[in-house]
């Protein structure tokens, strides 16, 4: 059975959670390790929350592209630059070459 460990990005669908999960790779000529993430369609009848980190499991298919369940849900949100909020900027401010 494989389970993986991601993070939820988006619960915009019904019983829907997207969820990325990220490996390091190295790079098969230089060797610098590279971060790839890929995002899965996962059944969610608990309600989790973007940004919690959750463990799915494949499963028998839910859709044409849903075939993971969330097995074990964590309470902690985990920050990152997609579930961050960013700062407000000045309003009336512009950015560019002065005249």
């Amino acid at each position: 059975m494989k389970i993986f460990t991601g993070v939820v990005v988006s619960t915009k669908m019904a019983k829907t959670a997207k969820v990325a999960v990220s490996r390091v790779v190295a790079h098969p000529v230089y060797g610098k390790r590279i971060r790839r993430v890929k995002n899965y369609l996962v059944h969610d009848e608990t309600g989790v929350q973007v940004g919690q980190k959750v463990q799915f499991v494949a499963c028998k298919p839910y859709s044409a592209r849903k075939r993971w369940r969330i097995f074990l849900g964590d309470d902690k949100v985990v920050e990152n630059s997609k579930t961050a909020k960013k700062p407000l900027t000045k309003t009336g401010a512009k950015k560019g070459k002065k005249k």
